[in-house]
Protein backbone atom coordinates (compact mmCIF):
# COMPACT_ATOMS: atom_id res chain seq x y z
CA UNK A 1 0.00 0.00 0.00
CA UNK A 2 1.18 3.22 -0.83
CA UNK A 3 1.32 5.77 2.79
CA UNK A 4 1.67 8.83 0.34
CA UNK A 5 -1.34 10.92 1.81
CA UNK A 6 0.32 14.83 1.76
CA UNK A 7 -0.59 15.62 -1.82
CA UNK A 8 -4.10 14.73 -1.09
CA UNK A 9 -4.47 17.55 1.91
CA UNK A 10 -5.67 21.04 0.18
CA UNK A 11 -2.23 23.03 -0.09
CA UNK A 12 -5.18 26.27 0.25
CA UNK A 13 -5.65 25.58 3.80
CA UNK A 14 -3.45 27.51 6.28
CA UNK A 15 -1.22 25.63 8.39
CA UNK A 16 -3.07 26.34 11.72
CA UNK A 17 -6.41 25.27 10.44
CA UNK A 18 -7.82 22.65 12.84
CA UNK A 19 -7.68 18.84 11.89
CA UNK A 20 -9.59 16.30 13.28
CA UNK A 21 -8.70 12.42 12.21
CA UNK A 22 -11.55 9.47 12.83
CA UNK A 23 -9.92 6.48 12.69
CA UNK A 24 -12.73 3.38 11.57
CA UNK A 25 -12.77 -0.04 13.53
CA UNK A 26 -12.08 -1.53 10.25
CA UNK A 27 -11.76 -0.76 6.23
CA UNK A 28 -14.46 0.59 4.35
CA UNK A 29 -15.95 -1.45 1.47
CA UNK A 30 -15.41 0.05 -1.82
CA UNK A 31 -18.94 0.61 -2.12
CA UNK A 32 -19.20 2.30 0.98
CA UNK A 33 -16.38 4.64 0.49
CA UNK A 34 -18.03 5.87 -2.41
CA UNK A 35 -21.21 6.72 -0.38
CA UNK A 36 -19.10 8.15 2.05
CA UNK A 37 -17.53 10.23 -0.42
CA UNK A 38 -20.80 11.75 -1.33
CA UNK A 39 -21.56 12.17 2.30
CA UNK A 40 -18.30 14.19 3.20
CA UNK A 41 -18.79 16.63 0.55
CA UNK A 42 -22.40 17.17 1.27
CA UNK A 43 -21.50 17.88 5.06
CA UNK A 44 -18.38 20.10 3.50
CA UNK A 45 -20.92 21.73 1.70
CA UNK A 46 -23.46 22.55 4.29
CA UNK A 47 -20.72 22.94 6.88
CA UNK A 48 -21.27 27.07 8.73
CA UNK A 49 -20.24 28.92 11.29
CA UNK A 50 -22.35 31.45 12.76
CA UNK A 51 -23.90 31.08 9.57
CA UNK A 52 -21.39 31.65 7.61
CA UNK A 53 -20.13 28.65 5.43
CA UNK A 54 -16.68 27.09 6.79
CA UNK A 55 -13.59 26.73 4.79
CA UNK A 56 -13.80 22.26 5.13
CA UNK A 57 -12.37 19.63 3.86
CA UNK A 58 -13.14 15.97 4.50
CA UNK A 59 -11.63 12.91 3.07
CA UNK A 60 -11.44 9.72 3.79
CA UNK A 61 -7.63 8.32 3.88
CA UNK A 62 -6.16 4.54 3.62
CA UNK A 63 -9.83 3.36 3.32
CA UNK A 64 -9.54 3.72 7.08
CA UNK A 65 -8.88 7.57 7.86
CA UNK A 66 -11.77 9.84 8.16
CA UNK A 67 -9.80 12.98 8.08
CA UNK A 68 -11.91 16.68 8.32
CA UNK A 69 -10.33 20.37 8.18
CA UNK A 70 -11.47 23.21 8.95
CA UNK A 71 -9.56 26.41 7.83
CA UNK A 72 -10.76 29.28 10.45
CA UNK A 73 -7.94 31.80 9.99
CA UNK A 74 -10.59 34.01 8.20
CA UNK A 75 -13.54 33.38 11.21
CA UNK A 76 -13.87 31.74 14.07
CA UNK A 77 -15.37 28.19 13.95
CA UNK A 78 -17.81 27.97 17.09
CA UNK A 79 -18.54 25.34 19.32
CA UNK A 80 -21.60 24.13 17.64
CA UNK A 81 -19.63 24.14 14.00
CA UNK A 82 -17.18 21.38 15.76
CA UNK A 83 -19.96 19.77 17.17
CA UNK A 84 -21.58 19.06 13.99
CA UNK A 85 -18.61 17.15 13.38
CA UNK A 86 -19.00 14.92 16.23
CA UNK A 87 -22.98 14.68 15.21
CA UNK A 88 -21.84 13.83 11.42
CA UNK A 89 -19.07 11.29 12.69
CA UNK A 90 -21.63 9.62 14.65
CA UNK A 91 -23.88 9.23 11.48
CA UNK A 92 -21.19 7.63 9.60
CA UNK A 93 -21.07 5.24 12.83
CA UNK A 94 -24.51 4.28 12.32
CA UNK A 95 -24.71 3.92 9.03
CA UNK A 96 -21.85 1.93 8.68
CA UNK A 97 -21.97 0.24 11.04
CA UNK A 98 -19.04 0.59 12.56
CA UNK A 99 -16.66 2.88 15.43
CA UNK A 100 -14.95 5.51 14.65
CA UNK A 101 -15.00 7.06 18.08
CA UNK A 102 -12.95 4.92 20.22
CA UNK A 103 -9.55 6.28 21.38
CA UNK A 104 -8.26 2.94 22.57
CA UNK A 105 -6.69 1.38 19.63
CA UNK A 106 -4.17 2.65 18.07
CA UNK A 107 -3.10 1.95 14.27
CA UNK A 108 -0.31 1.29 12.42
CA UNK A 109 1.68 0.16 9.53
CA UNK A 110 2.70 -3.72 9.44
CA UNK A 111 3.74 -5.63 6.82
CA UNK A 112 2.40 -2.72 3.95
CA UNK A 113 -0.84 -2.90 5.75
CA UNK A 114 -3.11 -0.80 7.95
CA UNK A 115 -2.86 -3.11 11.20
CA UNK A 116 -5.14 -2.04 14.82
CA UNK A 117 -4.10 -3.12 17.78
CA UNK A 118 -5.64 -2.70 21.15
CA UNK A 119 -4.01 -0.11 23.55
CA UNK A 120 -3.55 -3.12 26.19
CA UNK A 121 -1.73 -4.87 24.12
CA UNK A 122 0.89 -2.60 22.99
CA UNK A 123 3.37 -4.05 25.11
CA UNK A 124 2.77 -7.65 24.26
CA UNK A 125 3.35 -6.51 20.82
CA UNK A 126 6.39 -4.50 21.15
CA UNK A 127 8.03 -7.83 23.71
CA UNK A 128 7.02 -10.09 21.06
CA UNK A 129 8.60 -7.88 18.12
CA UNK A 130 5.27 -7.17 16.20
CA UNK A 131 5.87 -3.50 16.91
CA UNK A 132 9.19 -2.05 16.77
CA UNK A 133 10.54 1.43 17.52
CA UNK A 134 10.37 2.21 13.71
CA UNK A 135 7.32 0.77 13.34
CA UNK A 136 4.85 3.75 11.68
CA UNK A 137 2.13 4.66 13.68
CA UNK A 138 -0.90 6.81 13.16
CA UNK A 139 -0.79 9.89 15.46
CA UNK A 140 -4.84 10.37 15.08
CA UNK A 141 -4.18 12.90 18.34
CA UNK A 142 -2.97 15.80 16.24
CA UNK A 143 -4.66 18.73 16.26
CA UNK A 144 -3.64 20.98 12.79
CA UNK A 145 -2.77 20.88 9.15
CA UNK A 146 1.04 20.94 10.13
CA UNK A 147 0.79 18.31 12.35
CA UNK A 148 -1.13 16.60 9.98
CA UNK A 149 1.84 16.71 7.07
CA UNK A 150 4.50 16.56 9.69
CA UNK A 151 3.32 14.04 12.61
CA UNK A 152 0.52 11.93 11.74
CA UNK A 153 2.27 8.95 10.04
CA UNK A 154 5.71 8.80 12.61
CA UNK A 155 7.58 6.17 13.94
CA UNK A 156 6.42 4.78 17.48
CA UNK A 157 9.89 6.29 18.50
CA UNK A 158 8.56 9.37 18.22
CA UNK A 159 5.07 9.39 19.54
CA UNK A 160 3.71 9.41 22.79
CA UNK A 161 3.70 5.71 22.66
CA UNK A 162 7.61 5.61 23.70
CA UNK A 163 6.95 6.85 26.76
CA UNK A 164 4.12 3.91 27.33
CA UNK A 165 6.22 1.25 26.73
CA UNK A 166 8.83 -0.41 28.81
CA UNK A 167 12.08 1.25 27.80
CA UNK A 168 14.16 -2.33 27.50
CA UNK A 169 11.78 -3.41 24.76
CA UNK A 170 12.27 -0.18 22.84
CA UNK A 171 15.85 -0.66 22.84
Amino acid sequence: MNFEYKELIPSEFHPSSKVWVYQSSRLFMLSEALQLEDMLTEFVNQWESHGAPVKGYANLLFGQFIVFMADDTQSRICGRSIDSVARFVQEIEQAFSMHLLDRQTLAFVVKDKVQLLPLAQLQYSVDNNFITPDTLYFNNLITDKSSLLTQWLIPVKDSWLAKRISPLSMA
